[in-house]
């Protein structure tokens, strides 16, 4: 078996919007998670086919997990990239949904989640073969977790919502200063401005809120690695099987909730145009628009 990672036109630097860029992520995404369940399957049926676990692990799990990384490196390559051009739309995307947006933390997920979702599927994997652990029988994926494991996890997690605290803190300071010296005597000036007739100058605006942009540049950067990172560590500390249940957890969870958000989202907007406005007879919303600009004329 192999697992090539396709390049694609829309996956390099270009024109493009990350909005699309990040639809085609997310088909590739839905890919690898086939691949995983596959090699999962696979790695269940090694004995019958007499392949030993060293084996199915140089040949298909440690490379297929390695591609999974990869793909992520390069969601994050492909940000910091646009971001670059316009910090704001990555705290604001138009590529998730409400429900998603609800739960971001300095423009992602965050990084501590990668433990819950850990400890959540182990326990899950733990419960489904409990017997057969009770019997000592090792069932090789995350509810099979060593001591050993568990305790790298352990200072790992500690660790990680440490530098989480400190990223935390430092996005607060970027919040605190849009009401600094610098933003009120401005905001002051071009309102008096405004009272005048006057119209602002923009390069005056734009060299105010250029530093501002940059600090919430460094602090998403920082973010996205700490993202990345925890990812790659919680990886690393698992077996090649542990690490395949683990990406099929993180890419189930990632693709339905998304899923979800905008199955969401499109019932609410369905139901906000169709809802009864009473105006001069108009049923809808969209036939009181029709009304209004019928009127105009």
């Amino acid at each position: 078996m192999s697992f090539p990672i396709r390049s694609a036109p829309y996956m390099t630097e270009g024109s493009e919007s990350f909005h699309k860029f990040f639809e085609s992520w997310l088909v590739e995404q839905n890919q690898f998670l086939e691949k995983l369940v596959s090699a999962s399957k696979e790695n269940q049926q090694r004995q019958e086919q007499a392949v030993s676990q060293r084996e199915l692990d140089e040949t298909i799990l440690i490379p297929l997990v390695e591609k999974v990384i990869q793909h992520y490196e390069h969601y994050y390559r492909a940000k910091s990239r646009w971001a670059k051009n316009d910090v704001l739309i990555m705290f604001n995307p138009s590529w998730t949904s409400s429900l998603e947006d609800a739960f971001l933390w300095i423009g992602g997920w965050r990084p501590s989640m990668a433990f819950h979702l850990l400890y959540s599927k182990s326990g899950l994997q733990l419960e489904a073969r409990i017997v057969e652990i009770l019997r000592g029988i090792s069932t090789g994926d995350l509810g099979d977790l060593s001591s050993g494991q568990l305790e790298k996890v352990d200072e790992l997690q500690k660790l990680t919502i440490r530098e989480e605290k400190e990223l935390s803190e430092k996005m607060a300071k970027k919040q605190e200063a849009v009401a600094d010296k610098s933003m009120v005597e401005l905001s002051h000036a071009v309102t008096e401005m405004m009272r005048e007739g006057v119209a602002a100058d923009e390069r005056m605006v734009e060299a105010t809120l250029g530093p501002k942009e940059e600090g919430l540049m460094q602090v998403l950067q920082k973010a996205d690695d700490l993202r990345l990172n925890t990812l790659r560590k919680v990886v690393s500390l698992l077996s090649p099987i542990q690490g395949v249940h683990f990406l099929i957890a993180a890419a189930e969870l990632h693709l339905r909730f998304h899923e979800w958000g905008k199955k969401r989202d499109a019932r609410i907007h369905q139901a906000t145009e169709g809802r009864c406005v009473p105006v001069s007879g108009c049923t809808t919303l969209m036939a009181r628009n029709q009304y209004i600009q019928k009127n105009r004329l």
